[in-house]
């Protein structure tokens, strides 16, 4: 028995190793093509990467035809180094340098030694290139910006680095990869696939005929058209307006949690990041610390809210019951708490309700509601957990989940927070008292203030902001974004915020501001601006706010604008606002006066104060000019009242 098993599986084994072999030889052609690679030539074919359209059909970004210039070290022979240079206009320890590279990486596989060179740069090279063995071009679709603004939502592509084609395989060194905005946020849908193609060579490495008639050929596939919700008029006006300004500004529609701008400034053209200069420019962004261009402030930026915040106070008070929309309250240049201290405050006509404190923006008294609010349970650990949770309902304390690649979480302080800053547990409503004016401990992005404000103009809940609106024709389905989100406030508790809202801009700080024929609900901010220049705290001029959704009923837009350095909320945010909402709902500006203003006025003297020896505005030292290094910490923020 033990015999006649032994033979079985060895006859088996026989059987299944003669059935590969007969597998492999005839009817599998893989060993056979690699047997014959060294008389073979591999050539990608790079596939078309996916338009990307803004909202309105306006094609934003399309491709152009470039043409890399490639080695194979092992088939390199002796050539005239200086007519190739002259050819690539490319000097000659550059040329030595990238072959070196090449040979380092392989010498099999080809190699990139002059990308997306021009049809105009490749002719005259095309006439040669038969003269230097080794070298080939290699056609590709590169991309060709048809717009001049958005360099910072649309991101840019560069060639991967080897941590790339170490993770994923199906890229290969020279291949472009999304690195920044939409562009890495979609790379998968707008890369499309590569084709390949093989040809026969001839003793001088030649391409002479197609390898088995095209058998092991492949074809490209395109990429997927990207339509996104920006609207690229509104996107190009914007930056316009924060020409020669530091800040950001988010817009988004409402009823969807589309994002209809977004604009980052200091900015640059996303032309400047294609072409043979794109690493030197790329690099020079990189480099740039001191104005930041490829920071993006409308998504990372943490600042303090400011005024604005108040109307969220103003809400949760209601929904708590600390306070009704009658209860008034008095301001004395400030309030007074804790002995001595003071918030202060500008005079306003005590005593004020909701509705004019939300108009007139009452430091006073909305630090009453607040210390009504947390003092409203029963000890301040429980009052202050409660009042968190409310303001994170509305987005603001963590990742909205936007299909950005970039964010920040910005913070809203709870009980446990507080407990490790007074490790006594020794601390009350007063002690975070400027929680009550968006100071503070709270922090966010110019991006939750907009969801922030789209959630009131819907009454209570939004979509989360995002920036796709359709792949190839076809709408997005990600229930992530098409779901809404509620807040924990009641809707009812709603009108009387819109309507002291409505009254900033009808008499109160946003009333020079007006737009004709369109009832806009905002709301101004003045944000205190501390900064660790050389590691000594300074202040700096405060950063103008502002906050708006239009028209008052229907919201088409809703939208927050912070200008860093900007004075006070109505010097510029609420100007540019304005002028924001009016082109998006009327297509025109009729505020020309508005315009003319903010086209014409520049903080770039208040941003060069640091390093040019000027005095600060406000008890700031004046740093030497021949003095050390200025080293800046914006992200630093003083509670100081």
């Amino acid at each position: 028995m033990k015999k006649i098993l032994l033979l079985f599986f060895v006859t088996l084994s026989g059987l299944v190793f003669m059935g590969r072999l007969v597998y492999l030889q005839i009817f599998n052609d893989e060993l056979k093509l690699k047997s014959e690679l060294n008389a073979v030539k591999t050539v990608f074919d790079y596939p078309e990467r996916g338009f990307i359209y803004d909202r309105n059909g306006e094609l934003m970004v399309a491709n152009q035809t470039a043409y890399d210039v490639m080695v194979v070290p092992r088939e390199l022979q002796v050539f005239d180094t200086l007519e190739l240079c002259g050819l690539l206009q490319m000097e000659k320890k550059d040329l030595i340098k990238q072959i070196d590279k090449a040979k380092n990486w392989s010498w099999r596989k080809p190699s990139v030694v002059m990308p997306q060179l021009t049809q105009l740069e490749y002719a005259p090279l095309q006439e040669k290139l038969r003269k230097f063995p080794g070298f080939y071009t290699q056609r590709r679709s590169l991309r060709k910006y048809l717009v001049d603004h958005s360099a910072g939502v649309l991101g840019y592509i560069r060639e991967v680095n080897q941590g790339v084609i170490d993770v994923d395989d199906s890229y290969e060194m020279g291949d472009l990869i999304g690195k920044s905005g939409i562009e890495a946020q979609y790379e998968k849908e707008l890369r499309g696939k590569k084709g390949v193609k093989r040809f026969l060579r001839d003793n001088y490495g030649r391409p002479i005929a197609s390898y088995e008639n095209g058998k092991f050929d492949t074809i490209p596939e395109a990429g997927a058209n990207l339509t996104i919700t920006l609207d690229s008029k509104l996107q190009k006006y914007g930056q316009q307006l924060m020409q020669n300004k530091h800040g950001g500004i988010v817009a988004i529609q409402p009823a969807t949690g589309e994002i209809l701008s977004l604009i980052s400034a200091p900015f640059y053209d996303p032309s400047i990041t294609m072409g043979r200069e794109r690493s030197k420019n790329i690099n020079a962004l990189i480099r740039d610390t001191i104005t930041r261009p490829t920071y993006n402030r409308a998504l990372q930026a943490e600042y303090a809210p400011g005024s604005p915040f108040k109307v969220l106070n103003a809400l949760i008070g209601l929904q708590e019951g600390a306070v009704t929309t009658e209860d008034r309250f008095y301001c004395n240049h400030g309030y007074n708490y804790g002995g001595r201290k003071k918030l202060g405050c500008h005079s306003h006509s005590s005593p004020l309700s909701m509705e004019r404190g939300i108009a007139e923006s009452c430091n006073a008294y909305f630090a009453q509601v607040y210390r009504k609010i947390i003092e409203g349970k029963r000890n301040s650990h429980v009052g202050m957990d409660v009042w968190s949770d409310h303001v994170k309902s509305f987005g603001l304390g963590g990742f909205l989940g936007i299909d950005l690649p970039v964010g920040r979480p910005g913070r809203v302080p709870d009980s446990d927070y507080y407990d490790k800053v007074y490790p006594s547990g020794n601390w009350y409503a007063t002690t975070t008292i400027s929680n009550s004016i968006g100071q503070g401990e709270i922090v966010s992005t110019p991006i939750q203030l907009a969801n922030m404000t789209a959630a009131i103009a819907n009454r209570g809940y939004f979509y989360t902001p995002h920036i796709l609106k359709e792949k190839d024709g076809v709408g997005i389905k990600d229930e992530k974004l098409t779901t809404k989100r509620y807040t924990t406030i009641d809707a009812r508790h709603f009108e009387p915020i819109v309507e002291g809202m409505n009254q900033v801009y009808k008499t109160g700080t946003a009333a020079s501001v007006q737009i004709p024929g369109i009832e806009v609900c905002g709301k101004t901010g003045t944000a205190e601006n501390f900064a660790k220049i050389n590691g000594v705290t300074t202040q700096l001029t405060d950063h103008s706010v502002f906050i708006a959704f239009a028209p008052k009923d229907n919201p088409q837009i809703a939208i927050a604008v912070f200008i860093e350095n900007g004075y006070w909320g109505s010097r510029y945010a609420a100007k540019i606002a304005s002028l924001m909402i009016e082109k998006h709902l009327k297509g025109k500006i009729t505020r020309t006066d508005l315009e003319d203003w903010v086209l014409n006025h520049t903080l770039e003297e208040e941003y060069i104060k640091p390093f040019s020896g000027k005095p600060f505005p406000i008890n700031g030292p004046p740093v030497p000019v021949d003095g050390p290094k200025v080293t800046i910490d914006h992200s630093f923020i003083e509670n100081t009242y």
